[in-house]
């Protein structure tokens, strides 16, 4: 007689081969003694629908969804949580027990946890730069604003992308009494800020990231949202622009926001910060 498979779980992406979803989902399995098969999936770029079908025959219960293909997994979604439509974006997707498909997009929850808990950063009150309106930063943007920083701003190389996303979050910052705006040019921006936060693509694609050093407080936080190298350039601009300041790369958001996933299939949260401390040392 074979044994039963364990429940099957995947990242879907393009590329993929980097990922480091399988590595951490398997620490908060034996973490929570919780069995399960955990997969990188490369889809064509065209093929994100026909891939996830393929995964639900084949017995997946839930996916995480990374590059390009967030958009697609919202419009493929029978219920989104509120985050993700607001967004425009998912990066978590699973079944109600009827067969339906739910996302939900995690990555502004596990950005805002990493930064006030596992930095001890709290944003209540501070000024605040976004760098970019892609899809990093739009999944970012409304826990941002719930964090309730006094001023949040958010500067984009094109800025018609900039203001498209703070139009989309107006209503939310004005709820909740945060200023929101977009900001036309990084030179001579108004005033230093307490957090910058770089959700931008532009060190992944030329290695370079210019900008002036006159953005962050002496006493701030700079946090890129990738990690490994890829950081590099904007942590290193940081470094020279406020060197007394703190520097974060994007591996603490990469796990805090894997922990919602978890524990939105399995109902139990991890402990996150053993297996960061584990993700570190790889």
């Amino acid at each position: 007689m074979t044994e039963p498979r364990p429940p099957h779980y995947a990242v879907i992406g393009h590329p993929i081969a980097h990922s480091r979803s399988p590595a951490i989902h398997a620490a908060f399995a034996a973490q929570a003694g919780v069995a399960l098969r955990y997969e990188a999936v490369l889809a064509p770029l065209d093929g994100f629908a026909t891939t996830l079908k393929a995964l639900r025959d084949d017995g997946l219960q839930g996916c995480n969804v990374t590059l390009p293909f967030k958009p697609e997994a919202l419009a493929a979604a029978d219920l989104a949580s509120d985050r993700a439509q607001l967004a425009g974006a998912a990066n978590t997707l699973g079944w109600t027990s009827d067969a339906r498909l739910w996302a939900d997009n995690t990555d502004g929850l596990g950005l805002l946890r990493d930064i006030e808990h596992n930095a001890g950063c709290k944003l209540a009150g501070c000024q605040l730069l976004l760098l970019g309106a892609g899809g990093a930063s739009s999944g970012c943007l409304g826990p941002l604003l719930e964090a309730r920083p006094a001023r949040l701003l958010v500067w984009n190389r094109s800025s018609s992308k900039a203001h498209e996303l703070v139009s989309r979050h107006e209503s939310l910052a004005a709820r909740l009494g945060v200023q929101l705006a977009a900001l036309e040019h990084l030179q001579g921006a108004p005033g230093r800020f307490d957090v910058v936060i770089n959700g931008t693509s532009a060190a992944l694609h030329s290695g370079r990231l210019e900008l002036p050093e006159g953005l962050l407080n002496a006493d701030g936080l700079a946090l890129d949202m990738v990690y490994g190298p890829a950081s590099a350039p904007f942590l290193d601009w940081a470094a020279r622009a406020a060197p007394g300041a703190r520097r974060r790369d994007g591996l603490g958001m990469l796990v805090e926001q894997a922990a919602e996933a978890f524990q939105r299939w399995h109902g139990v949260r991890p402990d996150t910060a053993a297996v960061l401390s584990q993700m570190r040392a790889a």
